[in-house]
């Protein structure tokens, strides 16, 4: 649990600081000491008093205040936490965050302290999928700090997407996993993610479409659970996980060797998208527009990665994952895939234009298993790693 540890609890101004209340009660039911710093935007949505009265603590406001000077240094103040959490983190802390900013209490906290960092975003929908802050959020990840949500749901506003809070148990969860040893500690996982890119000539390849969000984010959540992480991605959009062993392939041979260096390991997730065919033999010179017509290109199947590691019988990772985006009969489909890869878990996706997952935000996911098909609700990617991390460390329990 959390008995002894010390949480510097940061207040944003955002409607979602009302749940901030229940965290601050939630994690002194844990056994956690909290002591809270209020912006002067979250003074507008709960009060100094309200949150004092529920740490137990005085309320720290103001980055000019002598007595607390004297008491206690802003720089001291930062330090002496186990763990600093910002919730809600709005996307204005959040910019000040990646920009390095420093002019309040909080923003002075952040940038002077060396104590590990989690923020819980909560903002408008429309601010949350800006550009700008998206941005933000993966300067943030790329610094080490960790994110717990947002959720996906109704906001104060009226509108409905990603950019809730998270619920205070949920944040409560998340910090006893990063307070304690975690409970993939000493158990290493190999996360494949991204696409792979199969050359035709130095300038064309051929690729599937994906971003390489889910298989990072399922990295990060790993991490966060205390999993050493083996990561190898193919040419992914996103910035790679914090905190992981870093192998960057081009192709599905180079993606199939480094798999194999990195074995043998506990658990293994293959989430990339790997192309089934590459050009058996690619040209070394950019292939040109000719009058005779079409240039003919012969293809060769590529290794299959997943069935390889998933048919070994010796080394093989206790717990196998498979991914499966399929844009018709998907469950189907998917659990033949399970079936005739041998792998222990298929993660099944709709991937058709139609549901907007395929480069987006968000994804909805089916877990096949021995025992059947579960089907899990909508959410943000970052909250599909985390439950399908969950899953893994049960597993790994046995």
């Amino acid at each position: 649990m959390l008995a002894g540890k010390r949480i510097l609890l940061i207040i944003g101004g955002g409607i979602a600081a009302f749940k901030s209340l229940d965290l601050i009660r939630r994690l002194r039911e844990h056994g956690a000491t909290v002591t809270p710093v209020l912006t002067r935007a979250g003074e507008e949505f709960v009060t100094p008093l309200s949150v004092s009265a529920l740490a137990g603590s005085k309320v720290y406001r103001d980055l000019f205040d002598l007595g607390d000077e004297a008491e206690m240094g802003h720089i001291q103040l930062s330090r002496v936490a186990d763990l600093v959490v910002v919730a809600p983190a709005t996307a204005d802390l959040m910019a000040k965050m990646a920009g390095g900013l420093a002019n309040d209490l909080a923003s002075t906290l952040l940038l002077a302290t060396d104590t590990p960092v989690m923020i819980v975003p909560a903002m408008n929908v429309r601010m949350w999928e800006h550009a700008a802050t998206q941005r933000n959020l993966e300067t943030l990840r790329g610094d080490g700090i960790a994110v717990v949500g947002p959720n996906d749901g109704d906001m104060a506003c009226g509108e409905h997407g990603p950019g809730r809070m998270s619920e205070p148990m949920e944040i409560v969860n998340a910090i006893t996993a990063s307070c304690s040893a975690g409970p993939l500690a000493g158990r290493s996982v190999l996360v494949t993610s991204g696409p792979t890119h199969e050359p035709i000539d130095p300038v064309r390849y051929i690729a599937n479409r994906s971003s390489g969000a889910q298989g990072t984010a399922i990295a990060r959540a790993l991490v966060a659970l205390g999993a050493r992480v083996v990561f190898v991605s193919g040419p992914a959009d996103v910035l790679p996980p914090s905190g992981v062993e870093l192998i960057r392939v081009q192709t599905a041979m180079q993606m199939k060797a480094a798999v194999e260096a990195a074995l043998p390991v506990d658990a293994a997730v293959f989430a990339a998208a790997v192309a089934d065919w590459r050009v058996a033999t690619a040209s070394d010179r950019k292939l040109k527009k000719t009058k005779g017509g079409l240039p003919v290109l012969e293809f060769a199947e590529n290794p299959d990665i997943l069935h390889g590691v998933s048919q070994m019988t010796a080394g093989r990772p206790a717990l196998v994952v498979g991914f499966a985006a399929e844009t018709d009969d998907v469950i189907e489909n998917a659990t033949a895939k399970r079936l005739r890869k041998g792998c222990d878990w298929i993660v099944a996706n709709d991937v058709s234009p139609a549901t907007g997952i395929m480069g987006g935000t968000e994804n909805a996911v089916t877990l096949i298993t021995d025992a059947g098909a579960e089907a899990w609700p909508r959410m943000g990617k970052d909250a599909v790693a985390q439950k399908l991390a969950a899953r893994i460390a049960d597993a790994m329990k046995v």
